[in-house]
């Protein structure tokens, strides 16, 4: 029996058949999606140790999974590579440098795929901010219970991915504005 669980996300089943024979002989299973909907019904019961997601998908969208992911702290820490056949689509969304998760181009190769894996694995390791800035006793004070905490901490980190892509926005416009200028 397999130790390991891998989830490939994807709509293509070519890119899931591609994606099983790329990876190393192991003890691991291959899980796979056809669908947003399915991967993250199968994350949520499987507890993969590594997700390789689409960005572009029918029913839920690679980057609503990922903000799935991002609400559950048991979810977020699970290496993520990202899988895009344009990574426009994806810094679209996210803006670079991608700290918690990999990206790759499709079409990759094999040893493209071993190393976006291999800094996955390095990137879900690092430290997350923590949003919160109230302590235990001024929650209390304020009333607040550990849920509506959460739920306001996860408004924050959405809030937060939003800011990063205006950010990332006005860079643009910016470099806009400086070439039209020269």
């Amino acid at each position: 029996m397999a130790n390991h669980k891998i989830l490939v996300v994807d709509d293509s089943k070519v890119i899931r058949m591609r994606v099983r024979d790329m990876l190393p002989q192991g003890n691991f299973e291959v899980l796979e999606a056809k669908d947003g909907i399915e991967g993250l019904n199968l994350i949520r019961q499987e507890h993969p140790n590594l997700i390789m997601l689409d960005f572009i998908l029918p029913r839920l969208s690679g980057w609503e999974v990922f903000q799935e992911l991002q609400k559950a702290p048991e979810l977020q820490t699970i290496p993520l590579v990202l899988m895009s056949g344009r990574k426009e689509e994806v810094t679209d969304k996210l803006q670079e440098p991608f700290e918690h998760f990999e990206f790759i181009e499709k079409p990759f190769e094999t040893k493209q795929l071993v190393e976006a894996i291999k800094a996955a694995m390095i990137k879900a390791k690092r430290p997350r901010r923590q949003f919160s800035n109230l302590s235990p006793s001024a929650s209390a004070s304020l009333g607040a219970n550990s849920s509506e905490l959460a739920a306001l901490n996860q408004k924050i980190v959405q809030m937060q991915l939003e800011l990063e892509g205006l950010k990332r926005i006005v860079a643009q416009l910016t470099e806009i504005v400086k070439q039209k200028l020269n």
